[in-house]
């Protein structure tokens, strides 16, 4: 069975890219590695392209993260900001606003198990249960109630964190 790479490469890139930012928190990187994945992957057949792809790309970024070549610096879980050239800077009064939100969002997400942060990131990049399943190593009938329980913990850790630093303001 052959694979139609540019086909995978035109519905898949942009999903894998915000993956990958979002476990890099660099673009420039996450866009190589997007790239180094699709390379890695042209020399095989998969069953599933996508998941494979994103199998690929998770395991370059877990390399990456245990060299310390890059440090996580941005995230966010909002579809809107996660597009990653921007038509038009934010207002001023917004923009630190902005910034506090994906600071807040990136300590909780770090607050989580890698288990947990794994299947959020992987489920917000678009994948179906049974590719997270794959990925995360659990079973496709597990997949709902871990999302429910990371969601849950997310916002646990989220709001944890923002008392912690009402606190301290």
């Amino acid at each position: 069975m052959s694979v139609d790479w540019g086909e995978v490469y035109r519905v898949t890139y942009q999903d894998l890219v915000r993956f990958l930012y979002r476990k890099v928190w660099d673009a420039e990187r996450a866009q190589d590695l997007a790239q180094e994945s699709f390379v890695r992957a042209l020399d095989h057949t998969p069953d599933n392209p996508r998941a494979f792809l994103f199998t690929v790309a998770s395991n370059l970024a877990r390399d990456e993260a245990r060299t310390g070549l890059r440090r996580r610096q941005h995230l966010t879980l909002l579809r809107d900001d996660a597009d990653l050239a921007p038509s038009r800077p934010p207002a001023p009064d917004h923009a630190i606003e902005d910034a506090e939100r994906r600071a807040a969002v990136r300590r909780a997400l770090d607050a989580l198990g890698e288990r947990d942060r794994e299947a959020l990131l992987l489920w917000d990049a678009g994948l179906d249960y049974e590719e997270i399943a794959r990925h995360v190593g659990i079973a496709v009938g597990s997949v709902g109630t871990t999302l429910a329980r990371a969601r849950r913990r997310l916002v646990e850790a989220h709001a944890a964190l923002e008392g912690s630093h009402v606190a301290r303001g």
